[in-house]
């Protein structure tokens, strides 16, 4: 072989060289954002389950989202097994919307806050004006009596209400483990 075609010879190969290394180079980019995606919006959810947006009346960032799931809370025609099911129930739902995050944590306003849409997506799964919220923020008992929450594991909530006594941690507490 002479000088050229060795020349040429190895001008070919870089060339491939080049080509090849710029493909792989331009298939690992990050995708082009200057377009605007094309989104679908999400389905609406049924008209039984939501309420309209409402302004949140501790912030004025952005519309709350409000689920009417504890209306019947410590409704007259129940009873307060039935109080402990139904939070027991909200708080199931919340773990469903933040299947990573596991339970509210905290003390009883500060879940009872996290409920009543300070948490990440802004949904109220309480309404932040509901009759069983005290004016500490937190969620009480049909006897006015603050629930104790208290987290087993990331997906089980012990939930006791004091009773009619009104005083923790005696034989007339109620208590609901899932």
């Amino acid at each position: 072989m002479t000088l050229p075609r060795v020349l040429i010879f190895v001008a070919v190969l870089v060339a491939v060289g080049l080509f090849s290394w710029q493909f792989r180079r331009a298939s690992h980019r990050a995708p082009d954002t200057s377009a605007p995606a094309v989104l679908m919006p999400p389905p609406a959810p049924p008209p039984s389950v939501t309420q309209p947006k409402i302004e949140n009346p501790k912030s004025k960032i952005a519309p709350l989202e409000r689920l009417n799931l504890a209306s019947a809370l410590n409704a007259p025609a129940a009873d307060i097994r039935a109080d402990l099911r139904l939070v027991a129930d909200v708080l199931d739902t919340f773990r469903t919307n933040f299947p990573q995050g596991g339970n509210p944590v905290g003390s009883n306003a500060e879940i009872t806050a996290t409920l009543t849409g300070a948490n990440r997506l802004r949904v109220a799964f309480l309404a932040p004006d509901h009759p069983a919220i005290n004016r500490d923020g937190e969620l009480c008992d049909r006897w006015g009596t603050p629930f104790f929450f208290h987290a087993e594991s990331a997906q089980k909530m012990e939930i006791r209400s004091a009773g009619p006594d009104r005083k923790m941690w005696n034989d007339d507490d109620v208590t609901f483990t899932p």
